[in-house]
């Protein structure tokens, strides 16, 4: 048996579940560094992924709850994609990024873990940023706490 020590997990494990929408909870709290938003536009604000498939990994949401693109509006959508941009330039900045994989699932086919509110991954890539980990054990290493990534992007907002 192949065992991984994660004791930080045990807070999510025990946490009680949230009843409602993840992101418009967070986004109403007012707690911005306790609920990792680096950033916050007229429409739409830059929170860091929990759960990250690469440290820096951001999402960016409209603060409309939608699962639908369509019922954004024409501006609402283009701060949406210079939004995208900016924490694009943040994770260049603040981690060296040499590439990008950016997204949206949207709908539950389409691999939404959220699919009630609209929302764009945008995950910061390197040369050589996956190892053996995942080949060998279907794991992956995240090298940094949550708190120090979120230090690091926060003054390039």
């Amino acid at each position: 048996m192949k065992q991984l020590w994660a004791p930080w997990r045990m807070e999510y494990i025990l946490a009680n579940k949230i009843d409602g929408c993840f992101f418009c909870i967070k986004m109403r709290e007012n707690r911005d560094r306790e609920n990792y938003i680096l950033y916050r536009a007229e429409s739409n604000f830059v929170i860091m992924n929990v759960y990250p498939y690469n440290t820096g990994h951001l999402l960016v949401v409209p603060y409309k709850h939608s699962g639908r693109m369509e019922d954004l509006t024409r501006e609402e959508m283009g701060e949406h994609l210079a939004v995208v941009n900016l924490s694009m330039m943040a994770l260049k900045k603040a981690f060296q990024a040499q590439g990008f994989n950016i997204g949206m699932n949207i709908g539950k086919v389409a691999g939404a873990g959220v699919e009630d509110h609209l929302h764009t991954h945008i995950v910061p890539r390197w040369e050589g940023d996956t190892n053996y980990m995942p080949v060998l054990a279907d794991v992956k290493v995240m090298p940094e706490a949550l708190s120090m990534t979120y230090d690091k992007l926060k003054d390039f907002f």
